[in-house]
């Protein structure tokens, strides 16, 4: 005989389940929209995006500093330089004649004022003739004047005598004044030429291109036998050791660049890793051609291998939050004002903005934590 429980049990557990089927679709919680965000805390970073490249410290284009023909190349792309050494050799006919006269000149005007001196040698004998002559007129002179004294000779002899003698003295003053007015132009010309022969060697040097630092020759603009020009870009060197990283910051995004303020830096070579850097070097002006500042970073941690021209990306932390309610940039409003999801019904309201990135803003006031918005 079957059990009559068993059966009333089963009775009502048919007449239970329509029940709750009834009770669970129409008093069940209701999603949220998928276009709602409940506002929570987390880590928040302020940076400002920057590009840039990779390049070597004390970087500088080598300059030519004279016309002419790029004769010798001494060194190749890559290889190390030292300080002076010699990088290419100009060659120039026009330098090499003017170097070649003013030595030469050089060479004739200690000639002209050596011991030996044909110009000088000519004005002693000059002033000897005359020393001698008014020698012999001083004695001629004072006899005829010791005859004048005895009443032994006439006026005109007197006379004669005394010209003689003043002609003979004036013409040894104009000898000897001769000599040293050609002396003195000598030493001169001997000083001019000297001084042209230095210039011309200075000159010369300018054909002679050499490092200006301890470094690498990372790119050559000319070959040999190729012309150059004076001011003209013969090569780009650089630290073979030490590089930095040259930025680029938009100009609405300057006023929040510091010096010293952390870099983290991409390099598409090195996939998968971040260096370090900082901030050591912020410039005034403003590039007008794609509105941006030019920053430098030196690198805080091991650098990588230098590659010049390596292309970077590179984040500026401006600041940072252990603890920020946040909600994502997309809900934000114009006005800063979202709309808060209140049960069914959705309200603006305004809020006061904190620190920002591209994904994240954070909430000062106007919102609490665990309060849901949504977009409009």
């Amino acid at each position: 005989m079957k059990n009559p429980r068993k059966k009333i049990f089963s009775y009502y557990w048919w007449l239970i389940i329509p029940v709750a089927i009834v009770v669970f679709v129409f008093f069940r919680p209701k999603e949220a929209p998928k276009n709602t965000y409940t506002l929570q805390s987390q880590p928040m970073t302020e940076a400002v995006y920057a590009s840039g490249n990779l390049l070597p410290k004390n970087e500088y284009k080598v300059f030519a500093m004279a016309d002419g023909i790029l004769a010798e190349k001494m060194v190749n792309e890559g290889d190390e330089v030292k300080l002076n050494q010699l990088l290419f050799i100009i060659n120039n006919s026009q330098q090499n004649i003017r170097t070649q006269t003013a030595q030469d000149s050089y060479y004739l005007a200690q000639q002209n004022y050596g011991l030996n001196s044909p110009a000088l040698r000519e004005l002693e004998v000059g002033i000897r003739n005359a020393q001698n002559q008014l020698s012999n007129d001083s004695t001629q002179f004072v006899r005829i004047q010791n005859l004048w004294n005895s009443n032994a000779t006439s006026k005109v002899e007197y006379d004669r005598a005394k010209l003689a003698y003043d002609n003979a003295r004036n013409n040894h003053a104009l000898q000897k004044a001769r000599y040293e007015k050609a002396k003195n132009d000598l030493w001169l010309n001997l000083q001019n030429a000297q001084n042209q022969v230095r210039l011309n060697s200075e000159q010369g040097g300018d054909f002679m291109v050499r490092s200006l630092i301890d470094g690498r020759v990372f790119e050559i603009y000319k070959e040999q036998g190729e012309a150059v020009r004076r001011s003209e870009a013969i090569a780009l060197i650089g630290s073979g050791k030490e590089v930095y990283i040259q930025l680029e910051v938009d100009e609405l995004d300057i006023n929040k660049i510091k010096i010293g303020q952390e870099v983290l830096v991409k390099i598409d070579v090195y996939k998968n890793q971040i260096f370090k850097a900082k901030v050591s070097k912020i410039y005034q002006m403003l590039n007008k051609q794609n509105q941006s500042f030019r920053i430098d970073a030196e690198f805080t941690t091991e650098h990588p291998t230098l590659y010049a021209g390596l292309t970077v990306e590179a984040n500026i932390i401006i600041q940072q939050k252990n603890n920020a309610l946040v909600i994502p940039k997309s809900f934000l409003m114009p006005g800063d004002s979202v709309w808060l999801l209140e049960g069914e019904q959705k309200k603006k309201v305004k809020i006061q903005k904190g620190i920002e990135n591209f994904e994240w803003i954070e909430i000062l006031s106007g919102l609490t934590n665990k309060a849901v918005i949504v977009k409009n």
